[in-house]
């Protein structure tokens, strides 16, 4: 992880010109659903570091594409249905969709078929709900929960860590920062365009401490989905093809790889190349509906242990941002 924000500054200012293994530990309810809260209401969360020392940030990007199609084959009464599958340049790699769609926006008349095919993101992050605006929210045995934060707060989040105003890591244990996630509307859809960090630091309460030596960390690339496989790629590929071309969602030839939420199969598809239902990532066997403008997908955890040395100071900012910028 990184230990100052002159190191998180310095990476993102690096990444502003550029254009896992996935496992599952069950439904834990880890995931804290802000999206959910009630509109004008406010949630405070209070962000961890990961618990990966490599990760120079407290977050992890993940890339999705829909692709959707018509129906299922061979079913007439059958409804539209969506397949998200993971963009492979999570990973570095180039994405043989998007190696197709970017060419789409030099014509004005394919722009719209590119933006529906273009890579959605989100950002993972994992911390504590300090102030809960869910009523029914259950809330795990594990306290340190996990956020799937669309781009419009990321934005927020991002912007806030480049301001040298900030002195202290937000995730210190001891002078971090809490972070309000607040709900309005704007044109019909959420808006959380007033969310922001908190202006006071403030450090772990001694339960959370306890929470954070208990359970630990969680290592974030472990829940980024699977990395498709070659064989996964060329499938991928072709549902592409199909879904833009408008045929219907194939069972037979794709049910063993991707499958949209609650396709039951008979067990006659091919599970091809030895990959069988249990290897098929939740994200897809279960795609999560359009929440609002959050375009999120469920995703699966374990647990990982906590780094040494959670509480990393930010003495040196200034002088290493200014040096950097230079």
């Amino acid at each position: 992880m990184a230990t100052s924000l002159a190191e998180i500054r310095a990476r993102l200012q690096a990444n502003e010109g550029r254009t896992g293994k996935n496992q599952s530990s069950g439904s834990d309810n880890a995931i804290y659903a802000h999206w959910n809260i009630p509109e004008n209401a406010s949630t405070k969360v209070r962000f961890l570091p990961d618990a990966d020392s490599k990760n120079t940030f407290f977050w992890i990007e993940r890339a999705m594409i829909k692709l959707p199609f018509a129906g299922i084959k061979g079913q007439s009464d059958s409804k539209p249905v969506t397949i998200q599958v993971p963009c492979v340049e999570m990973w570095g790699e180039a994405c043989p969709i998007l190696a197709e769609v970017r060419v789409w926006f030099k014509d004005p008349a394919l722009e719209d078929m590119g933006r529906k095919y273009w890579k959605k993101k989100s950002y993972l992050f994992q911390g504590f709900v300090r102030e809960n605006a869910l009523s029914d929210d259950a809330a795990p045995e594990n306290p340190i929960r996990r956020f799937v934060i669309s781009p419009q707060i990321f934005n927020i989040v991002k912007s806030a860590l480049m301001d040298t105003e900030m002195e202290e890591m937000p995730t210190d244990y001891t002078r971090g920062l809490d972070f309000t996630i607040s709900k309005t509307s704007k044109g019909g859809y959420s808006d959380y365009n007033t969310s922001k960090w908190a202006r006071k630091e403030t450090a772990l309460n001694a339960a959370e401490h306890e929470a954070v030596d208990k359970f630990g960390l969680y290592n974030l690339a472990d829940f980024l989905p699977k990395k498709p496989n070659e064989v996964e790629l060329k499938v991928i590929k072709e549902m592409f093809e199909a879904s833009v071309n408008g045929e219907p969602y194939d069972a037979v030839r794709w049910a063993a790889y991707y499958k949209p939420y609650g396709l039951k199969t008979d067990g006659t598809a091919p599970a091809a190349h030895g990959i069988t239902d249990d290897d098929i990532p939740a994200f897809t066997r279960a795609a999560a509906p359009v929440v609002d403008d959050e375009d999120l997908a469920p995703v699966t955890y374990v647990a990982a242990p906590a780094p040494a040395g959670g509480n990393k100071k930010a003495e040196d900012i200034l002088a290493m941002i200014r040096s950097r910028q230079k």
